[in-house]
């Protein structure tokens, strides 16, 4: 379900960054580690209702992958995985806020519209 790599051939920063965050789970999965800090796999599953086990798994691989996303093994009996967001991963989701703010300020207009 992973997304093709396109190494060498971005054409800006922003299509870097798509590169990244492309997916309809990944800034959501970034939106939950950064409003409740280390998350384990069936904490994301459930704040984020309607992904699946193979996405979130997968996405959350690539995330990884890219240094967003930082996946910690503790070796204990049963064995417990936890994900948090790594200084990369921070400053992403820090470049996203505005996105988010005109998001909403773009669904109030809508609703707005809507009403009137």
């Amino acid at each position: 379900m992973g997304m093709a790599r396109r190494a060498g051939s971005h054409i800006c920063g922003i299509d870097v960054a798509m590169d990244v965050i492309g997916g309809k789970w990944k800034v959501l999965i970034l939106w939950a580690l950064h409003e409740h800090g280390a998350c384990r796999f069936g904490e994301l599953r459930r704040l984020l209702p309607g992904v699946t086990e193979k996405v979130l798994a997968a996405h959350l691989r690539e995330l990884e992958t890219d240094g967003v996303v930082h996946r910690e093994v503790y070796d204990e009996v049963p064995p417990r995985v936890e994900y948090t967001l790594t200084a990369v991963g921070t400053s992403l989701n820090e470049a996203l806020e505005p996105l988010g703010a005109w998001g909403r300020e773009h669904a109030a207009a809508r609703r707005d519209t809507e009403v009137a």
